[in-house]
């Protein structure tokens, strides 16, 4: 692959997180260096301990954007940096394959991840009859503002099925029995329907089922949710009418990886509006639904674009 074959806008991504000591910036960017990579975006996350002029300014050697905070707790380092393709002189699999070393070097525990943003992202959204998450994500695929293609719908109830398939997208329905006991077999035509597209990314937009914990471990680190209250408050069903029994006067909305505990994942990113004593139940929905739409299409786009880290319970978010 030539560098005359890239598109001036295409980025090799590099996400990395490892216990932090010093040196890390100094030897991720030499070999970027090496072989004459350009990097255009770079951001770091870091454990804050007293520095030395040495090491001040080993941490200085960086691309363009960067950003530094601090992190006293986990002791962990973070980083993204987006490399211009056009100046990587070979292609991502060798990329890989020589940073590979370079991530032995900085020690057992690394993780790390290498990403083409020319390459295809798939989507696979579950809703169940609230449409306005849905509706959202297909005018920002349909605009290509959104770095990915929804592959397909699934839901559990048919109403949002000519919403979709209006935009030229499959829409599955599969049918959910009332007993949450009997729901196996349902879920696992749900993930037999998503595995298909192996996708980068499962979508519970207002999909109103908890999924079980076989299928949260299957797509950990894919499934995303947005919950319609400023987690953790409110957690579980009914938040809004939650939150109008307490009185609150800011109300919010929640993108966060799914996991087997209830509305507890990794939180991707989160927004309030201000309400006030005369808002009833039905101005909390119609307000917080603006608030999920934005917040839902914010998490995503990090998500697809490489800018979350998950460290535990917590993410690192270079927006």
């Amino acid at each position: 692959m030539s560098a005359a074959d890239l598109s001036d806008d295409r980025r090799y991504v590099l996400t990395l997180g490892c216990p932090d000591r010093p040196g890390i910036i100094a030897r991720i960017t030499s070999f970027i260096a090496e072989f004459g990579g350009s990097i255009v975006e770079a951001g770091y996350h870091s454990a804050a301990r007293a520095q030395g002029p040495e090491e001040a300014a080993q941490r200085d050697h960086g691309g363009s954007s960067e950003r530094r905070r601090s992190d006293t707790d986990s002791g962990w380092f973070f980083t993204r940096q987006a490399i211009k393709a056009a100046t990587v002189p070979f292609g991502l699999d060798e990329l890989r394959d020589r940073f590979a070393g370079v991530a032995a070097e900085l020690g057992p525990d690394t993780e790390w991840e290498l990403l083409d943003s020319g390459a295809k992202r798939r989507i696979v959204l579950l809703v169940s009859k609230d449409g306005h998450c849905l509706h959202d994500l297909l005018g920002r695929a349909t605009s290509g503002e959104l770095p990915a293609t929804i592959e397909a719908v699934i839901g559990n109830h048919p109403d949002l099925a000519a919403m979709t398939e209006a935009h030229g997208i499959p829409f599955h329905h599969v049918e959910f029995p009332k007993d949450p006991a009997e729901r196996g077999p349902a879920f696992e035509t749900v993930r037999e329907l998503v595995d298909a597209h192996d996708p980068q990314a499962v979508v519970l937009a207002r999909f109103m089922q908890v999924l079980p914990a076989e299928l949260c471990e299957h797509w950990a680190g894919r499934a995303i949710n947005i919950h319609h209250s400023f987690l953790p408050s409110f957690v579980g069903a009914r938040p809004y009418h939650q939150a109008f029994a307490r009185g609150v006067k800011l109300i919010g909305a929640t993108c966060h990886y799914v996991t087997a505990e209830l509305d507890a994942g990794p939180i991707i990113e989160q927004d309030v509006s201000r309400i006030d004593h005369a808002d009833d139940v039905r101005d909390m929905v119609r307000q917080g639904r603006d608030i999920e739409r934005v917040v839902l299409a914010r998490g995503l786009r990090w998500h697809l674009e490489g800018r979350v880290l998950v460290h535990g319970r917590r993410t690192v978010v270079f927006s």
